[in-house]
């Protein structure tokens, strides 16, 4: 397994901007799909977007979120941009082997999560 801790949630203005960081180490993290999921309270845990050798994103980030990975520096990112109050959420980082996958079961490895929140 990999293990993994996040850090740079907060509190921030609905329009504004956070940087999601993820170290990771362990099994090696440049064979390792990395992906970022969040949870709001009451909801299930969704798919945010997820990096191998190309990204993907959910539809509802897609143009206002990046993730990025730095394999010298075993740690994988997510810029926010243009926050909203709906992205409020937990946010957890992931990691897996093999192909890539939206699906929060697919992954093995798991940080202990970040809360970011957005107001309105």
């Amino acid at each position: 397994q990999v293990q993994l801790v996040e850090s740079g949630g907060g509190l921030v203005q609905a329009g504004g901007s956070l940087r999601l960081s993820c170290a990771a180490s362990g099994r090696a993290f440049t064979s390792s799909v990395l992906g970022w999921f969040r949870q709001a309270p009451g909801k299930e845990r969704e798919f945010v977007a997820s990096v191998s050798w190309a990204t993907y994103y959910a539809a509802s980030v897609k143009g206002r979120f990046t993730i990025s990975r730095d394999n010298a520096k075993n740690t994988v990112y997510l810029q926010m941009n243009s926050l909203k109050p709906e992205d409020t959420a937990v946010y957890y980082c992931a990691a897996k082997r093999g192909v890539v996958s939206d699906y929060a079961r697919d992954y093995d490895s798991w940080g202990q999560g970040t809360q970011v929140t957005v107001s309105a």
